[in-house]
Parts: structure tokens; sequence; C-alpha cells
């Protein structure tokens, strides 16, 4: 995407990784003025003070907004915070509004945030790495190209983080790929026994989610703390991509992948030039992009929105026990949790189905 040469004034609410990552790619860009950053902590601005000299600093994100309006703001905060701070946000004369993953803390305030935005054109980011960086792309290209046949399953391994702070990245890179093949349904599995927490959100120890599509292709996400990646040494994460005459291995963040087909029987290795601008900044800059061109693109944030569904109801579907349908319905709408407990004996009392009656 071709930048613009303007410059425009901006400003972070949030000081924590998510934040900080806006402000250095900000600072960076050659198309942003950084004026101000917000956060709760007054040690947290201190840092940013001396990290970022010249810029304000303010504990109230409501005052900022008064006393210095810019043109683009980003919403770095917690996500249960998103959805106040971005409206807030959107009450200035802005250009353009960056609001990071997971948009807000359940699918309904992401999509809040998401139709409020679109109702006044304004071009937005959702700063998803993989969906800038070039080996996913050009692996969405070779699939979406036929070059391992049709996809059938997505196989996502990822030691040491979880399904909402991480997993919304595979998962947004799941709807890419398949394109225009909606996710249909979600079941998970969730562990809960070590109580932990990671970035303002209470996470799993482990965890296993399982999608399908409309036409049937799958991604099975495994997440947590202790999960041995059965991949190549020393690798993190791993996506394992099969299809009908091949299959793709790459490795999260790594620039490398290895594509296995009929061209290439044996398996090749791929790296290509990667650019140098950290992933932020990429999405800042096509930001900037929008605003010079009076363009928007909502097809990172729609398919932000899906895969936040597809969060939440991975871990619905671990507390209600049953699989969750997409679109997802309010929950205090749906069943409670079933009493049935597979692989206990069938007492003969209490309802049920004789399951040698279907298949």
């Amino acid at each position: 995407m071709t930048v613009s040469q303007q410059r425009y004034t901006a400003a972070v609410v949030g000081g924590g990784m998510g934040g900080r990552l806006s402000l250095k790619a900000l600072a960076a860009s050659p198309h942003y003025e950084l004026k101000a950053a917000c956060d709760l902590r007054p040690e947290v601005l201190a840092t940013l003070e001396r990290d970022f000299p010249g810029i304000r600093t303010f504990t109230d994100h409501q005052q900022m907004f008064r006393e210095c309006p810019t043109d683009i703001v980003c919403v770095s905060t917690f996500p249960p915070s998103h959805e106040e701070v971005t409206m807030d946000a959107l009450r200035l004369p802005l250009k353009g509004i960056l609001v990071e993953k997971p948009l807000g803390h359940t699918a309904a305030s992401g999509r809040r945030i998401l139709q409020a935005i679109k109702a006044r054109h304004l071009p937005m980011a959702v700063p998803h790495g993989l969906l800038v960086k070039h080996t996913p792309l050009e692996i969405i290209k070779r699939v979406q190209g036929g070059e391992i046949g049709d996809l059938k399953l997505v196989e996502i391994q990822c030691r040491g983080w979880d399904i909402i702070n991480a997993g919304i990245h595979w998962l947004s890179f799941f709807v890419a790929l398949t394109g225009g093949d909606p996710p249909m349904d979600v079941l998970g599995v969730c562990d809960a026994g070590t109580r932990t927490y990671r970035d303002g959100m209470q996470v799993e120890t482990t965890a296993v989610t399982s999608v399908q599509t409309r036409s049937g292709v799958r991604c099975i996400l495994h997440t947590g703390d202790t999960l041995r990646v059965n991949g190549e040494e020393g690798r993190q994460f791993v996506f394992r991509l099969v299809g009908t005459l091949g299959m793709i291995e790459f490795w999260g963040w790594a620039n490398d992948y290895r594509l296995l087909n009929a061209a290439y029987p044996t398996g090749q290795r791929f790296e290509p030039a990667d650019d140098e601008r950290p992933p932020h900044q990429r999405h800042l800059d096509n930001l900037a992009a929008m605003i010079a061109g009076g363009t928007t693109d909502y097809t990172i944030p729609d398919c932000s929105l899906v895969a936040l569904e597809l969060c939440e109801g991975a871990y619905l579907s671990s507390r209600l026990r049953r699989v969750i349908t997409l679109p997802l319905q309010d929950e205090a709408k749906m069943p409670p949790a079933d009493d049935w407990t597979p692989g206990e004996p069938y007492t003969g009392t209490g309802g049920g189905r004789d399951g040698r009656q279907f298949g």
C-alpha cells in the first residue's frame, strides 16, 4: 500500500505492551507526529516521558482528548475498557483510529466498537501482525492459489500463551486464510487449574479449540503454558496447513516456512525477504495511506471480530460443555451447562436418546 507523505498528529491510550508498540511505531514512522500518551499509572508515564521526549502525558484519557486532540488515537488499554475509550475518542474529529486486539472483552463489545467506527466511515487499524508480515501473506496466497489442493485442516500449537491473547492472532489468520468460508461452530475445553491471568484477563493453563467452517475445513488450536510443541526443536509455535495435494508448515512470527507438494515432493524451505518495519508500524502506515486516499478497508477488523467470536465461543463451550454455533447468541439466552457426563454409566433416568439408533 502506498503511504501518505502528510504527517498526522497521534496519541496513545495505554502504556502497556500494546501501547508501547504503537508509541514506538508512531515515533519511527515519517507519517505521524506523536503528541501525547495516557495511562492510569504515574510511574508508567514517567518512563514514557523518558523514552519519548516531548510528549504530553495524562492519567485520564478524557482530559487528554480535551486538552490535546489529535488526528489519530490508538486504543491500547486492557480489553474491557476498549469500548469506553473508543466511544470517547469517536467524539473527536478523528481522521483514523487503531484499536488493539482483541477488539473488546466480548464479541458483542467488539461488534459495537466496529459498528461505531464503520458508521463514521473512519479508517481503522487492528494490529494483527500475521496479516501484514510477508511470510504468512505469501502462505495465504499459495493456499488460496491451490498449491496444496483443497485445504482441509489447520493445526496450530502455541506454547506459553492462551486463546484470547495469542490465539486471537492465530484464529484471525485462519479466518483470512479461509477467505469467504465462514466459521460455523466452535468447541473448546480449557484447564483452569493454575488460575492464571495474563494482560488483565483470566486465561487457561492449557486448552484445545476446534473450529469448523461451512465447507468443513477444521482448525485445531492447542494453547497452554506446558504444551509440548512437536515441531522443529526450539520453536514456540507451529502451524500445519494440510490440503488434499500437500502441506505447509510454518512457525508463527518466524520468516521461513516449508512447502510439501507435487513440485517439492521432499519439501522445500522458503524465507521471503521481509519488511524492516515492525508490524505495528506497517498497520499504522497503511492507516495513513487510507486517510490520504480517502478510503477504508475493514478486511482485517472484520477478521479480528470473527476471531474474537471464536475465542469467546471456545471459552463458552468449555463452561457450558456444548458446541457453540456462530454467530454467538447472548449468553443469558443459552441453555445452562448440561449435567450429562459422558463416560458415566447410564442410569435409565433423566431422559436422553439411544445412540444405537443413530449413525
